[in-house]
């Protein structure tokens, strides 16, 4: 009854097309994936301004310039597919994607982040908004898995940073360190130039180690099968194709053995 609920909610939009407003929506994942990257942003925006430290703010700089990666993509996504791009950025609402995407003027993003949560609204709710997020399981799972990394990656540079710098024989003194640190670490190359030297740290180590093997090893199958998934269809399409020609053969085998049959008890 659930799963007919989410899909009457997600037939009312027209996903990967251009509204008759003028916006465009992608797909039920991506929004959503979008509408995580902007609280994220909105919410560095609000500690950077409350905290003063520049191991804060060198961390959340660094992943802004990740997070404006993300949404200049999503602008050009929209733009290609739209049928009008004039009335996409005009009526769509377009100008406020394209001036949130630069970092100076980020505070708009908390204009994304409200138009994202009317669609998630349209979608029924958190709850079912996060139903519909996995409607598509492969896209779903690999964004929510970019997301986690993207906290890991941002979250797990302030922790390591905090209760590594000042220890005795410390190699993780400043953020670029931290982050350069859970990178190596979440992708499990572990260079051994930065490693932390307290318990406490290597206890967040291994927390990131682990959710780094997670991490990767979905984007790993993901790709192995987006790899091998076309290969496999053009398979099953050549042996459907051979069955159909195989079966008028053995049909008129058939008919043929019949008549044969027939005219030999005449």
């Amino acid at each position: 009854m659930a799963d007919i609920d989410i899909e009457e909610h997600l037939s009312q939009i027209e996903w990967g097309k251009q509204q008759r407003n003028g916006e465009v929506l992608l797909s039920p994942a991506w929004e959503i994936f979008v509408l995580g990257i902007s609280i994220l942003s909105v919410f560095n925006l609000l500690i950077v301004a409350i905290i003063r430290n520049p191991d804060i703010e060198q961390v959340f700089v660094i992943m802004d310039l990740i997070l404006t990666i993300v949404f200049v993509f999503d602008l050009l996504r929209r733009i290609v597919v739209a049928d009008s791009a004039r009335r996409y950025l005009v009526d769509g609402y377009g100008w406020v994607d394209a001036l949130a995407a630069f970092p100076v003027l980020r505070i708009l993003r908390l204009l994304r982040m409200y138009r994202l949560m009317i669609v998630l609204r349209r979608l029924g709710g958190p709850s079912k908004g996060f139903r519909a997020f996995f409607s598509n399981r492969a896209a779903g799972g690999l964004l929510s898995v970019l997301l986690i990394a993207l906290l890991v990656l941002e979250f797990g540079a302030l922790a390591v940073v905090a209760v590594e710098r000042g220890a005795e024989g410390a190699t993780i003194e400043t953020a670029a360190d931290g982050l350069w640190y859970v990178l190596v670490t979440m992708s499990t190359v572990g260079y051994g130039v930065y490693y932390p030297v307290t318990d406490l740290g290597r206890i967040f180590g291994s927390l990131i180690i682990i959710v780094g093997v997670g991490v990767f090893g979905t984007l790993t199958g993901f790709l192995a099968t987006a790899f091998l998934a076309p290969s496999e269809m053009a398979q099953a399409a050549k042996e459907a194709a051979a069955v159909d020609k195989a079966e008028p053969i053995d049909g008129s085998n058939d008919a043929g053995g019949a008549e044969g049959g027939s005219a030999a008890g005449a």
